[in-house]
């Protein structure tokens, strides 16, 4: 019991000479802190990479997505500008065939007959449509990716919303049942 007092004691005296005064503290909790949040940005986002592809994605500050963006519209216009130089050179060697006949001096003489330049032109005709709406999907998708991410830019992530996994053990079977809970507080 004495020991108790004495540590007793101690303890108010190391309190009171310790520094710590009776001032209040005032904490801010960082999910109660609100942000501005810009309506319109996702609309600039879309509208800067509609004007140039990246561009609505450097205004949302993801700059690694600026070279995936162009190496892939360049990739497309690659395809289409290929196809059509290799379309050309079957259409031209097909119309030198049909004008001048077997006195023509195409490339393909002795290789390919008039049939196989048909279809090697269908073949270049149908991959560059291919490539030219390939492209165009990735343009569009380049707008969407900038308007979306300008979206989840805003979205707010704080400890009113809540998933996490819950574990319940079934009374009937004692077999566990896995599941995940989502709550919100107002």
């Amino acid at each position: 019991m004495k020991n108790w007092c004495y540590i007793l004691l101690f303890c108010i005296i190391c309190g009171n000479f310790s520094g710590f005064s009776q001032d209040e503290i005032k904490l801010i909790a960082t999910d109660t802190v609100h942000t501005e949040i810009n309506p319109l940005a996702p609309a600039k986002a879309a509208f800067f990479s509609a004007l140039l592809p990246g561009l609505g994605q450097a205004y949302n500050k993801k700059y690694w997505k600026i070279p995936i963006v162009y190496a892939a519209m360049g990739t497309g216009i690659y395809a289409y500008a290929w196809n059509k130089k290799k379309y050309n050179e079957y259409r031209d060697a097909y119309k030198q065939r049909l004008l001048l006949g077997d006195a023509s001096t195409d490339q393909f003489q002795g290789i390919l007959s008039e049939s196989r330049l048909v279809d090697a032109q269908k073949f270049h005709q149908r991959n560059k449509d291919l490539s030219l709406l390939i492209t165009a999907g990735l343009y569009i998708l380049n707008i969407i990716d900038a308007n979306v991410d300008a979206h989840l830019q805003q979205f707010n992530v704080n400890g009113k919303l809540t998933v996490r996994p819950e574990i319940q053990q079934n009374d009937f079977t004692y077999k566990q049942n896995l599941g995940l809970t989502l709550n919100y507080q107002f």
